[in-house]
């Protein structure tokens, strides 16, 4: 093995442990290219060199600790830094906010360099080493993240790997002919082989984006472009953009970040006669990321970005020998809650977790009720087809319900890349405007109100029994409602996305202490349920959990061991009383209402739920 000698003992210490299975597998992809992996090994050096003290520190500690973020006492919250605080600096003076909320994990939606009106949410970078001007720079970036430090809260960000915006410099100089650049990217000269790549490669805009290729007028040349026209693909079959991007993702880390999203992470590699997602170099790409940051930034965890099923996201953890990422989302019990709280029913939902149950209980999934992205509807339905369900008319009828179509719904919500051909339309709202709490506003009507906010306090509290770490959407620990203003921007009134990415309302705040308000009682509910987790241990990751039995079609039972301690949760997600079956249960406390309860039976209001805890 060949490194410099002057390289320090505890870089040396780290690069030993993993230079064979680096070198293994950066050889088997890029064709033995020796001089290329030593540019990268030097360069992983000098990331090394440039890491601060304190993050060189923070390093140490959680490498003796590696288990750090499996625990019951963390709490997310993304929040899109100009909606929240206008920019960093301002973010930075929120800090002791982002604490009363129980917050100590926070992701920070993409922030670096974009083109105006050509930024799809800040995912087509323009500059990996740029923050967007009007939210700050890169020093601003390393001062937040070193203030959140010193309040024990980890920094996420989205790390975009898959595409770069059409005006990043290697495309620039691509579109001015600069043949070394074109090959970062995928560049045709006819339709021959882009055709090819269209029989079996799907589209993952087919209304508002056609097509993975684009024909660029200027240069008479067709780059792929899987998502945007002006999100041109990375091809990571040239070293150069692997060595690169590491490069780009190393820096971010140096600035505190703590946890690197990786965006699209499936698609990042591209093979003809294939659909180009989940190809098996992609896992051998994010295993060499994974051992990357063990040696340079052992403190970093990685964050699978996989929207797509169990089946699939599962192999993105690695193996026990061979981790790759540490942390994935738990994207498909996101919908198939929402698709429970339209018809009532939790069968579906029950499955689902009975699917996570079976999982190795060092797997850690990112679980939330609303983020950044729209609601897809992509549900189990070979399975559903067993109670005569099938997939277009059902996901007209989610749709249907929260848009407030339907009779007897509440909800409010809009669609989002409507194609009413597949019938394939997706969600967007928040969650306080999906639980009916704006129609019950609108309507003063008291009784839609209440069972609204419980509805929202219920999802909470559910969203926080699963195992793994619970995500605030930023807004909805206050109940924020959609954010109509966005159809009088043309920047924005293309997406309907932007309907839960309104400004954050600070005035909302100031009803938090006040229980008879609608914001009090959520953000009183929410923090009182994360003060509970965060002092029993049976909400932990390596909790053994599994479905119980309870009675009703509209009652999902949850039992949570650990150690010494059983918990039993039940969540009701219909508008009427239910009679539920508390599982040989005999005597407890609900943790929420610090009620004893004893017996077989209990009744759940609408929209109620129950921590029971069992006594010994």
């Amino acid at each position: 093995m060949e490194h410099s000698e002057k390289w320090e003992a505890e870089f040396v210490k780290r690069f030993k442990k993993h230079y064979d299975e680096l070198k293994w597998l950066y050889c088997e992809v890029y064709n033995n290219d020796m001089k290329a992996f030593s540019w990268l090994c030097n360069s992983l050096y000098g990331y090394y060199k440039s890491r601060s003290s304190a993050l060189k520190k923070l390093d140490r500690e959680k490498e003796n600790n590696p288990d750090w973020y499996k625990t019951n006492d963390i709490v997310g919250m993304m929040l899109y830094v100009d909606a929240f605080a206008d920019n960093l600096k301002g973010l930075k003076n929120k800090i002791s906010y982002i604490k009363e909320c129980g917050v100590n994990y926070l992701h920070l939606m993409p922030l670096l360099k974009t083109p105006k009106g050509k930024s799809d949410g800040g995912y087509a970078v323009a500059d990996f080493r740029r923050v967007q001007p009007e939210l700050g720079t890169m020093t601003d970036l390393e001062k937040l993240t070193s203030e959140c430090h010193k309040n024990g809260i980890s920094c996420c960000l989205d790390f975009v790997m898959n595409h770069t915006s059409e005006d990043h410099k290697w495309a620039k100089a691509a579109r001015n002919g600069d043949a070394e650049a074109q090959k970062r990217f995928f560049f045709f000269d006819d339709w021959e082989y882009p055709n090819r790549f269209e029989q079996t490669v799907p589209q993952v805009f087919p209304t508002t984006a056609p097509g993975n290729f684009t024909y660029l007028e200027d240069c008479k040349k067709i780059v792929m472009t899987t998502f945007y026209p002006y999100q041109w693909d990375l091809n990571y079959g040239n070293c150069v953009v692997f060595n690169d991007m590491v490069g780009n993702m190393l820096y971010i880390a140096n600035k505190g970040i703590d946890v690197i999203r990786l965006d699209a992470v499936p698609y990042i590699w591209k093979e003809l006669g294939t659909s180009c997602r989940n190809l098996p170099k992609v896992h051998s790409l994010v295993r060499m990321m994974r051992i990357i940051t063990e040696i340079v930034c052992p403190s970093v965890l990685l964050l699978g970005e996989v929207v797509m099923e169990p089946s699939k996201v599962v192999p993105y953890f690695g193996t026990v020998e061979k981790p790759e990422c540490h942390m994935l989302y738990n994207v498909t019990t996101m919908a198939s809650t929402w698709h429970t709280v339209a018809t009532k029913d939790v069968r579906l939902l029950k499955r689902q977790m009975d699917k996570l149950a079976d999982l190795p209980k060092n797997y850690v999934f990112l679980n939330y009720l609303r983020c950044h992205d729209d609601i897809g509807w992509g549900l189990d339905y070979e399975w559903l087809s067993q109670f005569g369900i099938s997939e277009i008319p059902h996901k007209k009828y989610l749709n249907d319900y929260f848009t407030g179509k339907s009779s007897g719904s509440n909800a409010r919500g809009e669609l989002y890349n409507d194609d009413p051909r597949l019938g394939d339309a997706r969600l967007c709202g928040t969650t306080a405007s999906l639980c009916g709490i704006e129609k019950a506003l609108a309507e003063k009507d008291e009784d839609k109100l209440e069972k609204a906010v419980d509805c929202d306090i219920m999802l909470h509290a559910y969203m926080l029994t699963q195992s793994g770490i619970p995500v605030l959407y930023s807004g909805d620990e206050i109940g924020q409602l959609n954010d109509y203003s966005y159809h009088d921007n043309p920047d924005k009134s293309a997406d309907s996305r932007y309907l839960h990415r309104g400004k954050f309302n600070w005035e909302s705040t100031d009803r938090c202490s006040d229980t008879d308000t609608v914001q009090g009682r959520i953000f009183k509910s929410i923090t009182r349920l994360e003060a509970i987790r965060a002092k029993n241990e049976v909400f932990g990751t390596p909790a053994e959990f599994c479905t119980v039995y309870t009675g009703s079609d509209s009652v999902l039972g949850v039992c949570r061991e650990y150690g010494n301690q059983k918990l039993l949760a039940y969540f009701n997600f219909s508008e009427k009383e239910q009679t539920v079956f508390l599982d040989g249960f005999k005597s407890g406390k609900d943790l929420f209402s610090n009620e004893e309860i004893s017996g077989i039976m209990a009744q759940l209001k609408p929209f109620g739920f129950l921590w029971l805890l069992l006594e010994e």
